[in-house]
């Protein structure tokens, strides 16, 4: 099978979906692999590297020469004339928020698996999980960074310095990047209070933080406490696109220091956080009521040579399996792979995007027996 690897065009996009050594895997198992050129430069992986590895370094003949088309993040309207009918993509696509790809998707009967609906046994997100906790220790830095005077923040040091008071950072959500933040914020020595609502995934987080973290339930008296006296507020909760309430609404914005910032790891615009939109690494900050909140959804660009090996060491076994089996049968043969098939020969098979977008849903697996 030809397994096709795209340089990004997204805006400050620096990842790749797949390293060398990986690539190495499945050019050994027997499988062409084809790179586009440059597609590795950005996260610190020459073309020769490739070479080295057995993959041929094309142009943009990589969309049409693939059998599976792999990529980092979602399609971008420039690719949709690269691409031909009843590929295979294999990426981040989060369907449910670009209603334009997933209906070109559908048009051009693409076989798109998304990253981040995979599932596993145990109800967790094996290929989102990875990216999830770079996000939420590079939220915290990004605070870091957005806190200093000359980006125009409260001039805080985010960290205990003995004669100073010491900040205090609420963390939303103790998920992956949730702890991901804590962790990180706690070293520094800041106040952290993190908040979730199932006490009994708070009595795990307690056992591996240190004790400047409180615990708290995730309920609205809690969250005004927090907000009343936060320095920071890192959100790391995902937000169900169908849902029109907030966690933190514009009208709360007024309880909170006039030099708090807000980092909305999640970037569900007009999410959590109602005040959220997502922005780039090119212009991060805006401010919303004297609050202002930084957003960038592809957080894990800033580390792009790190996050690219602990992508490409995610995604490789399944996409090994594909190449092994063909799509349709390892799809059908694993449940939770097959929770990432977002369009199949026309068909929309991921739920939530159906109900999102108001699009007719077929289940998956009715979708590859047809």
């Amino acid at each position: 099978m030809i397994i096709g690897i795209a340089k990004e065009i997204k805006n400050n996009e620096y990842r790749v979906c797949l390293v060398p050594a990986d690539v190495q895997t499945l050019t050994a198992d027997g499988h062409q692999v084809l790179v586009e050129q440059g597609a590795g430069v950005g996260s610190g992986f020459s073309d020769d590297a490739y070479k080295a590895a057995g993959a041929t370094i094309v142009g943009k003949e990589v969309y049409t020469d693939s059998d599976i088309f792999c990529k980092v993040k979602e399609i971008e309207p420039e690719e949709y004339p690269l691409f031909r009918p009843g590929q295979i993509v294999f990426s981040y696509l989060h369907s449910n928020a670009h209603p334009e790809m997933t209906q070109f998707l559908l048009d051009n009967e693409i076989t798109a698996i998304c990253y981040e609906d995979i599932d596993d046994k145990e109800g967790k997100f094996p290929l989102l999980i990875p990216m999830s906790i770079f996000a939420g220790k590079g939220g915290f830095i990004a605070a870091l960074q957005y806190s200093q005077t000359i980006y125009g923040g409260s001039g805080k040091i985010l960290s205990n310095i003995p004669g100073i008071e010491t900040p205090h950072i609420t963390i939303i959500g103790a998920g992956y990047s949730g702890m991901a933040a804590a962790e990180m914020a706690s070293a520094f020595g800041n106040q952290v209070s993190l908040l979730d609502l199932d006490v009994k995934i708070l009595q795990k987080a307690k056992q591996s933080l240190p004790p400047n973290v409180e615990f708290l339930l995730s309920n609205r008296t809690n969250l005004l406490k927090c907000l009343k006296k936060t320095d920071v507020l890192i959100n790391c909760v995902l937000w169900p696109k169908t849902r029109k309430d907030h966690l933190v609404y514009r009208s709360d914005l007024s309880l909170m220091k006039p030099d708090a910032l807000i980092v909305d790891v999640s970037c569900d615009e007009a999410g959590a956080i109602e005040t959220s939109k997502s922005t780039t690494h090119d212009d991060s900050i805006y401010s919303v009521d004297g609050i202002r909140h930084y957003a960038v959804d592809n957080i894990p660009s800033a580390f792009a040579g790190s996050s690219s090996e602990l992508l490409s060491m995610s995604i490789l076994p399944y996409l090994r399996k594909v190449a092994k089996l063909g799509v349709k049968e390892a799809l059908q043969a694993d449940p939770h792979f097959r929770r990432g098939l977002t369009t199949y020969k026309g068909k929309l098979t991921l739920k939530e995007t159906a109900e999102k977008l108001g699009k007719p849903f077929t289940d998956p697996l009715d979708a590859l027996n047809m």
